[in-house]
Formats: C-alpha cells, structure tokens, sequence
C-alpha cells in the first residue's frame, strides 16, 4: 500500500453540476475586434455577460463584450496596455474566487471573459516554463532534469517578476517496462522532472488578493509517458485510503506516473507522495491566510494537475477540520490540451469534492479526444433518458471547456502545442499562429519513440496493443 505523507486531518465541502462540460467556441478566422491583448500582468476590467450555456461562440461574439472600438487594428489587438493596471488589481483582488471557479465560470466563458483570458495566459506561461528549463541533451549531466536551481529557475525562464518562488520540484517515476529513451542509458524506471510547486510572493498575495500555491506539469516527453498517455483501460483509483470508492475509476497509465516511486534503493518517493508533502507542509505555513491552490498542465500535465485536485479533495487537504468551519481552499485545475483522465464515476466524485476544471482545447488537437474515443460521456446516457450498462466504463472529461479552432497543413504538430494555445489565446484574430522559436518539443518526443521501436528493445506487448488501438480508433474518428 502506498505510504501517505503526515499531512493536516482535514475536510471537504461539496457541490453539483449538470453531466456535460459547457463549452465556448472560439474560431481564429472570423474578424474581430477585441479590447488589447494581456501580457502577464491584468489589465482589462472584468465585465459580466450573460450565462454560459452549451452553445459554441465565435469570436464575434468576445468581440461585444471586450471591444473597445470596432476599428481597432490588428496591431491593437495584439497590443498591451497599462492604463487600467492599478483598478484591474483592485477587482481580482476581490473576484478572484469567480475567476477561480467558485461559480463555474458563469458570465465569464460565453463570451469569454477578458480577465479569464489574462488568468489563463498567465498560468500557461507558468506550464510552458517547465518545456523552457527541461533539460533535453543526452549529453548533459542534467539530461531529463530541470536546468537550473529553484531560486533562479523563473528568472532563467523570463517569469523572474512573476512574483512566485519556488519551493519544489518534482518527480515522476511511470511503472512501466519499456524501452530507454533516445537510445541513452538512464532506464525508464528513473525519476524524471515533471514539474514544480511555487508560492506567491507577499506583494503578490495582495495583488491576487490570496496566497495562492501553483503546482504546474509538463507534458509528454519520455517513452514510458507516451505510453502512459496512449494507455486506455480503467482502473480503480483508491487513492483515500479509508474509502477505496472502487466506482471512481481513472486511466492506468496516468495513475501509474501517479503513483509510481523507485523504491527504497534510491530514496526518490511518487510524484504523489512528493505533491501532498509539499503542499501540506505551505498550507500549514499560511493557514491564517485566504489561499487559494491552482493547479495547471499541458497534455500528460494536465491529466496529473487533475489527478492531484481530486486527491487533495478526496483526502481533505484543503479544509481544516479543526477550525470546525466550513472555510475550504480553492482547488482549481487549468488544463491545456488535456486527455480524458477517468470515468463518469471519477468526474462526478470531483463535482461532488468541488473540484473546478477549467479545461482549454483545440477543436483539432487529437489528444484531447484520448482516451475513449468511442466509449465517453456522449455515449453514457441514449436519447438523453437510458443509461447504458457499459457507463461505468464510459471515459468522461470534466469540468468547463473553451474550446479554440486553430489549425496549419503546414505543421499539424501545432494543433497539440502549448505554445501555439498560447499565442492564439493572446491574439485570437491571428489565424496563422507563429510558433515561437525553441526546440519543437512534440516531435522531438515522437523519435524517442520511433528510435526506440527501431533499436527493437523489451516493450510490454499488452501495452503495445493497447496503446496501437487506441491511435488506430483515434484516426478512424478524425476521418469521419
């Protein structure tokens, strides 16, 4: 059984919601006219509009709430502006549980709310932080591990006055036997760095209005975490150790990387084990403060963000039961091009927990369709009133969805990137994205598989065969 860490004996609270995710269309060829675009910093007043509801929007329909003239360029567009800094401040520093998530995003996703935006865009950049210090060269001493020391690693990256410090980095360690990656000899069974934790600063406690504790992920880089991401059978999370809840069921690869630790021979524990401790330990150093824990991920990362907000939930981390009150932390999950993570039973235990899922996607990007491409929350309930006798089995996203349309024959790698997400949430106008210079971290995880194939080394063939359907289903629902 896997040893907790000592953590608070807390509790938690819960809430509701309707089955289906409520989405927000958003298409980069339609004009628009829209207020100027964030830098990292909030600089538009929230506005409120009306309700969100299951429709698509486009981005005409942003462009009502959030122009500022119907004849801003494109240049404008794309644009910063301080000049309402200081009253933007003032007002997340008081909405900011809105913004979080306390009312399921409503008014704020259709149309899409410009401080949303802001919040979503300065989040991504914290994710896209952890691609920007990972180290890739085999013939670096610190090759699959972050480049730089926790004190340096956001200045290294350009985030230095985000106002966050790190506190620690973490690892992740898959249980499954495949080949070594790229042909180097670390084995998969090593730890890999697949995030980190940080904590707002004071100065930007009171901006944000709450201590807020981000945990952020990477996405899929290594063999064995492809293969995590391609896995599709269900399994059984007990992950609370005084209810098992054997209906609440996630995807096996993503609760393997979970969970998974080296062992006492090398004294490295889960990426589980390393999350709860950290985040224990900075909920115990400022429980007299409003806090707030945010976590956020791309692809794979995204999938473990939310796998760490139904733990922190399911075990009570985020209420002090001893304060005998019903004061809860925010938890609340910012996810980027992120897979289905379990089954119905699974999202509706993170309804029940109040877990919020803020879920960012491409209408193009495949791994969002993954895993359950057939068998998912479409499928659950037939004609809108019988539940079919397979629902259990059923894979279902959770949470809000705003969906993004963007797309390039050129480089259909750019329809799962983060930082083409990114440059599309901060200037929608633009169809044909720029990616940013950098090392093309999609493909180049492609050929540690392809080269590891090649070199014909020891594969699981059961997972081989699962993960191989999984694309062959996966393509067939591309086509249609």
């Amino acid at each position: 059984m896997l040893r907790l860490p000592n953590i608070p004996n807390l509790n938690f609270a819960t809430f509701s919601e309707k089955f289906l995710p409520k989405p927000c269309m958003v298409r980069p060829n339609e004009g628009i006219s829209v207020a100027p675009a964030p830098s990292l910093t909030l600089q538009q007043q929230l506005r409120f509009s009306s309700k969100p509801s299951p429709a698509m929007i486009s981005t005409k329909e942003i462009s009502k709430n959030n122009a500022t003239s119907t004849n801003t360029t494109m240049d404008c567009t794309c644009s910063n502006s301080d000049s309402s800094s200081s009253s933007n401040t003032e007002i997340l520093s008081y909405m900011w549980r809105e913004v979080q998530g306390s009312k399921d995003w409503e008014n704020l996703v259709d149309p899409l709310d410009s401080l949303l935006r802001q919040e979503i865009i300065r989040y991504g950049e914290f994710v896209a932080a952890c691609y920007d210090a990972f180290d890739l060269d085999p013939n670096s001493r610190r090759y699959l591990n972050c480049k730089y020391g926790k004190r340096r690693m956001l200045s290294e990256v350009g985030l230095g006055e985000s106002g966050y410090q790190v506190t620690k980095y973490i690892y992740a360690t898959p249980d499954i036997n495949v080949f070594p990656i790229g042909g180097n000899s670390i084995g998969s069974s090593c730890g890999k760095w697949i995030g980190y934790i940080a904590v707002s600063n004071d100065e930007e406690t009171k901006r944000l209005g709450r201590r807020d504790v981000l945990v952020t992920f990477r996405g899929t880089v290594t063999s064995p975490e492809w293969i995590a991401n391609l896995m599709s059978s269900l399994t059984p999370a007990r992950l609370d150790p005084h209810n098992p809840r054997p209906q609440v069921k996630v995807e096996a690869g993503f609760l393997s990387l979970y969970t998974s630790s080296e062992g006492k021979k090398f004294g490295l524990g889960s990426c589980r084990e390393q999350l709860l401790s950290e985040v224990g330990r900075v909920l115990n150093k400022y429980n007299e403060e409003d806090m707030s824990i945010t976590l956020a991920g791309h692809s794979m990362g995204s999938a473990l963000a939310l796998l760490i907000a139904y733990d922190i939930a399911e075990l009570g981390l985020n209420r002090d039961k001893l304060l005998n009150t019903d004061h809860t932390v925010p938890v609340t999950v910012f996810s980027f091009g992120g897979p289905r993570v379990g089954n119905s039973g699974f999202k509706e235990r993170c309804e029940e927990l109040g877990v919020k899922v803020l879920r960012i996607t491409n209408v193009n990007d495949p791994i969002t369709k993954l895993p359950g491409v057939f068998l998912n929350e479409h499928f659950r309930v037939l004609g809108g009133k019988y539940e079919v006798p397979w629902s259990c089995s059923c894979y279902a996203h959770v949470g809000v969805e705003i969906l993004l349309d963007f797309f390039k024959m050129h480089n259909l790698s750019c329809v799962h990137d983060l930082g083409t997400y990114l440059s599309f949430l901060k200037c929608p106008k633009r169809l044909q994205v720029q990616r940013e210079e950098g090392i093309d971290f999609f493909n180049r995880a492609k050929e540690f598989v392809i080269s590891g194939a090649q070199n014909k080394l020891n594969f699981n063939a059961l997972q081989l065969k699962n993960a191989a359907m999984n694309m062959v289903n996966l393509v067939q629902s591309q086509r249609t």
